[in-house]
């Protein structure tokens, strides 16, 4: 079995966020992490190493400093690391974004294809989806558990207060929540093959059946109008009552709410 987790070097919000003229990030000048639903993914992709003895390979568009994100994840297991970078590929929305990783992927190989649900940078949670449109594969999104049986995959589907038990014929791709596992550690071994690991990168010229038109900051849809920081929250509302009076405020509040 052969699985690709696409992985994301996000902003580390913690130490603050900075924008270039143009409303988008400035990721060169930030702290980062990886981004939690990926990571999640990374594991579960791990287990089926564990399990089944899966080749993992992490994938990941970006900045050249994208490279810590791929060996990060080789400390915690992943077999190769491939990077994708290029100056035309910056600024890219979701439709750009997915499109370039499609591009990617279509020169490897791939039984499951794993994405975490959404990034903490954008929380759109589309690019998955998109690459499984631009592949022509199924997708189960939201995977809160999964399981392999035969060439299938079982995933169980968060929905609202509920679940969805989905059955798809891989090859597939899936959306992690974070909350799907606990992700392991690096471990002192893995830290130590991650430094001598080498790292595949690939630029425009790699990808595969992908017109120049749907990639960087041209080739995306989307426009930022305005971008900010964390916008503070007011003091809202506050009031002296007393036990009785207070649960009567209270409950008034969630009815009007439509909470109860």
């Amino acid at each position: 079995m052969k699985v690709v987790v696409c992985i994301k070097q996000v902003p580390d919000t913690k130490g603050g966020v900075k924008f270039n003229p143009d409303g988008t990030l400035d990721r060169a000048a930030m702290m980062t992490i990886m981004n939690p639903d990926d990571k999640a993914g990374l594991e579960a992709a791990l287990r089926l190493k564990d399990q089944y003895g899966a080749e993992v390979t992490v994938l990941t568009m970006g900045l050249p400093k994208a490279e810590d994100v791929l060996r990060e994840a080789i400390a915690m297991g992943a077999d190769k690391g491939v990077l994708v970078t290029d100056r035309v590929l910056g600024g890219a929305d979701t439709w750009a974004t997915s499109q370039t990783l499609a591009g990617a992927l279509r020169n490897m190989e791939y039984d499951l294809i794993i994405t975490g649900r959404q990034a903490i940078d954008g929380d759109t949670a589309q690019v998955g989806p998109q690459i499984s449109e631009h592949l022509n594969i199924p997708v189960i999104s939201y995977a809160q558990n999964l399981k392999i049986e035969g060439d299938s995959v079982i995933v169980e589907r968060q929905f609202d207060d509920r679940y969805h038990v989905l059955k798809a014929k891989m090859p597939c791709l899936i959306t992690a929540l974070a909350e799907l596992n606990e992700p392991r550690y690096m471990t002192p071994g893995g830290i130590f093959d991650a430094c001598k690991a080498e790292i595949t990168v690939w630029g425009r010229n790699d990808l595969k059946d992908v017109e120049d038109s749907n990639l960087g900051l041209k080739g995306s849809p989307t426009q930022i109008a305005k971008a900010s920081d964390k916008v503070r929250k007011g003091a809202g509302e506050k009031v002296t009552l007393d036990p009785a009076e207070a649960v009567d405020y209270i409950v008034g509040k969630l009815k009007e709410k439509h909470v109860i």
